[in-house]
């Protein structure tokens, strides 16, 4: 078991799916978590299901309510030591010519914004406790994939990869880890419309050499490799978590 005890962790979109997954894992070994979400009653409701989790309701594409979560986050408890970007949005599929530029900085300002929001708000306490940030990205980041969406998503979770690697970099002196994620297709509200029938649902698992989706605790228990100690001296790493979709 990767113990967390007495750590302190925020999730970011921790209200259902991936996220929520996190803060289950991270609750059932040991850590504190604080989980966020811009829908209340669901927070409210995910946060009340799990040990040790409370919810802070906020907005990533508000600064403030940024700035906020990690400031109750510090009175509440003290200290935090994990942050998990996890947060995000999907676009409707469309060609690039079909996008709305409204459209375009709605998924860039919450997929990428959002996390440099959150780091940025949260790193002056990280350096106190040589703290993890595990960033949620995509294997839309690692590849194109023709006709997948309308190239905002792509751009997004690309530019967290890379952003990775900086943050990772920056921070090494104050021993602050920052490693990256990339889930392929997971079964999640966010997916949901795409697995509306049975041949949708065969089509999506095929695309994935290991022959099938993937689950949400899945992507949880590789987040909870890189918040715990064991992984101490990994950092800036990008590990795909995807079926195998990646190789392709």
């Amino acid at each position: 078991m990767l113990s967390l005890s007495g750590k302190v962790a925020l999730v970011t979109g921790g209200s259902r799916g991936i996220g929520f997954s996190t803060a289950k894992i991270f609750s059932e070994n040991g850590a504190q978590v604080v989980i966020t979400s811009k829908d209340s009653s669901r927070l409210n409701n995910s946060a009340s299901s799990l040990v040790n989790t409370v919810g802070i309701a906020a907005d990533i594409r508000n600064e403030e309510d940024v700035k906020r979560v990690v400031d109750e986050t510090i009175k509440k408890f003290g200290r935090l030591d994990i942050l998990v970007n996890n947060a995000g949005i999907f676009p409707k599929i469309k060609q690039l010519h079909e996008i709305d530029e409204s459209e375009w900085q709605e998924v860039l300002d919450v997929n990428l914004t959002g996390q440099f929001r959150f780091t940025k708000a949260a790193i002056p306490y990280l350096q106190k406790t040589s703290g993890s940030i595990i960033n949620i990205s995509s294997d839309a980041g690692l590849k194109a994939y023709q006709g997948f969406n309308a190239d905002a998503y792509s751009a997004s979770k690309a530019a967290l990869i890379i952003l990775t690697k900086c943050w990772a970099l920056e921070y090494a002196k104050d021993k602050v880890r920052v490693n990256c994620i990339c889930p392929g297709v997971v079964d999640t509200d966010m997916t949901k419309p795409f697995l509306k029938t049975d041949d949708d649902r065969r089509f999506m698992d095929n695309e994935h050499p290991i022959g099938r989706i993937g689950r949400p605790e899945e992507i949880a228990k590789a987040v909870l490799y890189f918040a715990s100690d064991d992984s101490l001296w990994t950092t800036g790493a990008v590990l795909a978590v995807d079926g195998g979709e990646s190789i392709k």
